[in-house]
């Protein structure tokens, strides 16, 4: 079975990283998608903001799952490159990563994904929150090879 198929039949339990981060599926479709996550107490660093590979794995997951919106049954992805730029950190709330495919070519996506928060802020149903409240914290962009099972 596709992985896009046990998101769709089983949510976040399809992806152990997501039960081990409490990442929550906010939506995905057409090249697109949107994860949220609570920050809490253990992943934080020393001086108590988020710590920034957080925002690097989130961004991660959720441009994966964007571009497995776009795959054929036949093909599989892996991350081939992610940079992170760093904007503002965050102690407290909910996390966002909304990514977006940008290109793709014969072999390789090209895809972003924005990082945002609610500060001290946490949101329990999904992405309920208003978008205007979210502060942009991070911008990843990412290669993923794309391979034939």
């Amino acid at each position: 079975m596709g992985y896009l198929r046990e998101i769709s039949q089983r949510g976040r339990d399809a992806n152990p990283f997501f039960c081990l981060m409490d990442i929550r599926i906010v939506s995905y479709g057409e090249g697109m998608a949107e994860l949220m996550m609570p920050v809490k107490e253990e992943m934080r660093n020393g001086e108590g903001w988020l710590q920034g590979g957080i925002y690097t794995s989130l961004g991660d997951e959720a441009m994966a799952l964007a571009i497995y919106t776009l795959l054929q049954p036949d093909e599989t992805i892996a991350t081939v490159s992610v940079t992170t730029s760093f904007l503002r950190g965050i102690r407290s709330g909910t996390v966002y990563a909304t990514a977006r495919v940008i290109r793709r070519g014969r072999s390789l996506y090209f895809v972003e994904a924005e990082i945002s928060g609610t500060d001290g802020e946490q949101v329990e149903e999904s992405g309920k929150d208003r978008i205007a409240d979210r502060k942009e914290l991070a911008r990843c962009q990412a290669s993923f090879i794309v391979r034939k099972n």
